[in-house]
């Protein structure tokens, strides 16, 4: 059995002890859960293992050797390798090149294509899938791309794998299939670092669970002696998961109509109404259309059929998002990183960017409007944040993902569109989201939320609305239905 073990690990930065004297232990034949909310030092930690950064004090040892990396490249080539939660795969690719990227085997001078997909087919029967090496991995689905990111990192041969949110992609039924796949990493004398914020699949993964909070260990226990509560109150200490309160209540006005919507290949015959103040939950597996249908709602994918009308207002064919905007509607996108923050740009002008009408006076920007309207949202969604100029990839996830509501909430909406909102989120940030949704509720805000986590459209909605490749297959009410019974319903069964 190895151990890859820290002694009082410390990382210091200019205001902020990120690790505060960390030791913990991991061992190989074992997956080994590591928690903590954001900003609680994991991702901290891990980048100390991957060589990402060199931490203040301390020491991590593999074996007993002592270690300490001065690049990622040193960290690879001593046997650590991470997968992290943004894919890195070149979709144009096949598997095989994607595998071995800038080290495909060579005949003389040529690629020995033969040796490539007889190696990677290797590797890929060690990791107990069937995935054909000379596929193109734009043609494969979400969970067999994770699969090929391991497996790259697995070509290195590691004593540590690293993994970051593998799950946060995937369908209930992928997550099942990779699962498989650590399992049989499980076998190989590797010592597995399991990062996740879907606290449901620690017991059905781990053995272990190590918890950070605020930068110190908490502690460590065995997966199968604590309790999904016994957990909450490591991360958090005393955290009370709320239900939808009684007062937030759907009206009778309808302010919004879709009628017999359909996308070629995406969904088809979509109808549904949204009432004022409603939260109307969207179930489905992915490849369901759920994404699709929001796009083309709020304008960012046109339809090829069917009709829209927001408040009686019949929306043009091929509407924009600003021509929905304009009709007081908001979306926060699935990937806040790419479509719904300029990562570079300050927290200020991140929440700016979708109200630049109110803030702008003819031609010029009024520096005291976009003061006022950052720094209510600031307070409003209660972001913390080290300061309003800073670059908005300073903050934790849960904190980027308040930016994107609040840019929008300066909208003054009257229908909100989340997508995906509490995606790779601590359990404390959900929490702050939902109660967001809530308020926006009692103002009479109408909003329709996408969640690939049956569980949260359970606590949060009024009503929520099923789809299966692409149709909408059944309405059903959460005090209806418990969590079986809805994925049965998102996966079709009876």
């Amino acid at each position: 059995m190895s151990v890859l073990r820290t002694e009082h690990i410390t990382k210091q930065y200019p205001g902020t002890l990120a690790l505060d004297d960390v030791t913990v232990s991991f061992e190989s034949g074992k997956v080994n859960a590591l928690l903590g909310k954001n900003g609680s030092g994991k991702t901290t930690l891990v980048k100390c293992f991957s060589g990402a950064i060199q931490p203040t004090s301390g020491s991590f040892y593999l074996d007993d050797e002592l270690l300490r990396f001065n690049s990622t490249s040193e960290a690879n080539a001593r046997g650590f390798a991470t997968v992290y939660q943004e894919m890195s795969l070149i979709p144009s690719l096949s598997v095989a090149e994607n595998i071995f990227l800038g080290r495909m085997p060579k005949k003389g001078k040529l690629i020995d294509w033969k040796k490539a997909n007889s190696m990677a087919s290797t590797l890929l029967d060690k990791m107990g899938v069937k995935i054909n090496p000379r596929e193109i991995v734009s043609r494969l689905s979400m969970w067999q791309c994770q699969v090929i990111e391991i497996t790259k990192a697995m070509s290195y041969n590691p004593k540590v794998l690293m993994l970051d949110e593998p799950t946060s992609s995937l369908a209930t039924n992928e997550v099942e299939n990779l699962f498989d796949v650590i399992r049989e990493l499980k076998k190989q004398d590797i010592i597995i670092i399991y990062i996740s914020h879907k606290l449901h699949e620690i017991p059905q993964i781990t053995d272990t669970i190590t918890v950070l909070r605020d930068g110190r260990s908490v502690g460590k226990v065995n997966t199968q002696e604590v309790s999904h509560g016994d957990i909450i109150n490591m991360m958090f200490g005393e955290t009370n998961i709320r239900k939808r309160p009684a007062d937030v209540v759907a009206q009778d006005d309808v302010v919004m109509q879709v009628k017999n919507l359909s996308s070629r290949n995406k969904f088809q015959d979509i109808s549904f109404d949204l009432h004022k103040g409603e939260i109307l939950g969207i179930a489905g597996m992915l490849g369901a259309g759920r994404t699709e249908l929001l796009k083309s709602v709020f304008g960012a994918d046109p339809y090829d059929s069917g009709d829209i009308f927001v408040k009686d207002i019949k929306a043009p064919r091929r509407a924009s998002p600003i021509t929905m905007k304009k009709l007081g509607l908001g979306l926060t996108p699935e990937n806040r990183k790419d479509e719904g923050l300029i990562l570079i740009h300050s927290i200020r002008d991140n929440l700016c960017y979708a109200s630049m009408d109110k803030t702008s006076n003819g031609w010029l920007e009024s520096k005291t409007k976009r003061v006022a309207i950052a720094d209510k949202q600031v307070e409003e969604l209660s972001i913390k944040i080290p300061e309003i100029t800073a670059p908005v990839n300073s903050l934790s996830g849960g904190n980027q993902q308040k930016v994107v509501v609040g840019n929008w909430l300066n909208t003054q909406p009257d229908i909100m569109l989340y997508d995906e909102p509490s995606r790779g989120i601590d359990v404390s940030a959900k929490q702050q989201i939902f109660e967001i949704m809530w308020e926006q509720s009692r103002q009479g805000i109408s909003i329709i939320f996408v969640s690939y986590e049956l569980e949260e459209l359970l606590e949060v909605c009024h009503r929520i609305i099923i789809m299966k490749e692409g149709r909408l297959i059944d309405t059903v009410r959460p005090e209806d239905v418990d969590t079986n019974q809805l994925y049965a319903l998102s996966m079709g069964d009876e």
